[in-house]
């Protein structure tokens, strides 16, 4: 990451509302041409952090650099960023053409300019030939994919995204997520995100900042976090994760697949069948160990030996420690 350039640095940034929500000392470097997201909890202030670099808060102190420069003084017009959010804020008067030549003719961009680059950017997010349409005349996940372009049309040196798919079902979202990171990876451009959504967040990211209550729980890849939770909260966030109390007072954090059934009771975990439920490929199984319940993956073949009420063992595979 070092020979890297940094393209955004939140340097001891604090925004505080009157209420005394908000966030405080704030640090991180954001590298040219990285997905980073913000993952978290609703109220865990991932949204705010976002708006601060867009310029729609204003930081209460500390500085928010892009490219080397301050941007703090400048507002949102005026920063080298595009903000895409949950709502589409398309004008529904207008036609798609309309709409995505707006901000250009405020720059003055030539006619012929703005022609051409429309062309190439309805190319790009996969919906050629709709510049005649209105919004109403698309389905949400289109309209997002206009939302989108009309962003990257201003060539942003920083496109920030709030919760953009939260409004589209599973499988749209599924769709933008694949086409985000394509067009990402077309342009280089920095891209940061802000999700509550993990699946998005490991399928999307090259790197994680996980939010909680205001502060940084912890920053990494996608397989860091999932593989070596830095918290408690961090492992209970990030996908599934078993949590078993242990006699000395610390807790055994161990995913689904890393717990490995057999039948009998004779190892040092024991429990008996609690459900069954066949997923496909593979089964998921519910073990009643104490008072803990644990959730195990399980093959087909196996799970076809087990009923409700059957004594198993359970052996502890790759797991942390709190």
């Amino acid at each position: 990451m070092s020979e890297r350039k940094i393209k955004l640095q939140i340097k001891d940034m604090t925004k505080k509302y009157d209420n005394g929500d908000g966030v405080e000392h704030i640090d991180l470097d954001i590298y040219e041409g990285e997905i980073v997201t913000f993952l978290g909890p609703s109220g865990c202030g991932k949204t705010t952090i976002l708006r601060t670099i867009g310029g729609f808060l204003d930081v209460t102190s500390g500085d928010i650099l892009i490219d080397g420069q301050s941007v703090v003084a400048l507002p949102p017009e005026k920063r080298p960023t595009a903000m895409v959010f949950q709502s589409y804020n398309l004008w529904p008067h207008m036609t798609i053409y309309e709409n995505l030549a707006f901000g250009l003719k405020l720059r003055k961009v030539p006619k012929e300019t703005i022609r051409k680059d429309i062309q190439a950017i309805l190319q790009l997010v996969s919906m050629p030939g709709c510049e005649k349409k209105y919004p109403n005349q698309l389905s949400g996940g289109q309209q997002q994919r206009i939302a989108i372009a009309r962003s990257l049309l201003l060539k942003p040196s920083l496109l920030l995204l709030d919760e953009p798919f939260s409004a589209l079902d599973a499988k749209i979202r599924q769709q933008m997520r694949e086409e985000l990171k394509k067009i990402q990876q077309d342009l280089g451009i920095t891209v940061i995100f802000v999700t509550h959504d993990q699946e998005e967040a490991m399928s999307l990211s090259h790197r994680i900042v996980v939010m909680n209550k205001g502060k940084f729980e912890q920053i990494g890849t996608p397989t860091e976090i999932y593989d070596h939770p830095a918290t408690r909260h961090v492992a209970g966030f990030i996908g599934e994760m078993n949590f078993i109390e242990q006699p000395d007072g610390t807790t055994i954090a161990v995913r689904p697949e890393d717990v490995t059934l057999t039948e009998g009771a004779t190892g040092r975990h024991t429990g008996v069948v609690r459900t069954i439920m066949v997923l496909g490929h593979y089964v998921v199984v519910t073990v009643q160990h104490g008072d803990t319940v644990v959730k195990c993956f399980v093959d087909r073949e196996l799970s076809e030996r087990l009923k409700t009420g059957d004594p198993v063992s359970l052996s502890i595979g790759k797991h942390s420690v709190f």
